[in-house]
């Protein structure tokens, strides 16, 4: 079962990609959805958060207050490494199944890890293949205001609170140029799908 990490920074078009992928066959694990199912409440994971940052991480009906939790951790190294130590464990555990469930239900599927932070946690994992999502630093700036209406200090803060462009493309196998239309992003697509088997058994071969 080829199994493939797809990655970029915020605003990349990532999501669009993976979009794409399951559109053209590939069975998509998204991180940011088991993140969020590893949170739930009276899951070990949220426990630990409000144990290591306190109740005020938690709304009235017990779930997660994602808003509060990033203002606590956002900008402090030394916090969103204790947060990452807790939520990390749960979501490889959580994402392998996946990824056998997958191989269970079909050995030919192609499966496609859709992962923001994939050069901070598992850059060494055994891919078949990392496909990152890139577009230049005043594109995404610009998607985060247009598209997210965040301010400008605000999506300049979130892009630097990532690993550089220069970091994430040096983990690249294959870097897919989003920057342009949404059909140009489509046909890189495209094309590499077509290319995937070829790619996927010349890596087995090295």
């Amino acid at each position: 079962m080829p199994l493939i990490a797809l990655t970029g920074g915020i605003a990349s078009g990532k999501s669009t990609i993976a979009a794409r992928l399951a559109e053209l066959g590939a069975v998509i694990v998204d991180a940011d959805a088991i993140v969020r199912d590893v949170q739930q409440p009276g899951s070990p994971v949220l426990a630990a958060i409000a144990a290591e940052f306190g109740n005020g991480m938690l709304r009235p009906d017990g779930s997660l207050d994602r808003a509060a939790l990033g203002a606590t951790v956002f900008a402090d190294p030394a916090k969103v490494a204790a947060l990452n130590a807790i939520v990390h464990p749960a979501v490889r555990i959580e994402s392998q199944r996946r990824f056998d469930d997958a191989l269970t239900s079909d050995p030919a599927n192609i499966v496609v890890y859709d992962v923001p932070l994939l050069v901070e946690a598992r850059a060494y994992d055994p891919w078949q293949l990392v496909i990152v999502a890139h577009a230049p630093r005043d594109v995404r700036q610009r998607r985060l205001i247009q598209v997210r209406g965040m301010s400008e200090a605000d999506a300049a803060a979130r892009i630097d609170a990532q690993i550089s462009d220069e970091e994430r493309l040096a983990f690249a196998d294959v870097v897919i140029d989003t920057a342009g239309a949404l059909s140009d992003t489509y046909a890189q697509v495209d094309a590499l799908w077509q290319e995937l088997p070829e790619r996927v058994a010349a890596r087995a071969a090295d």
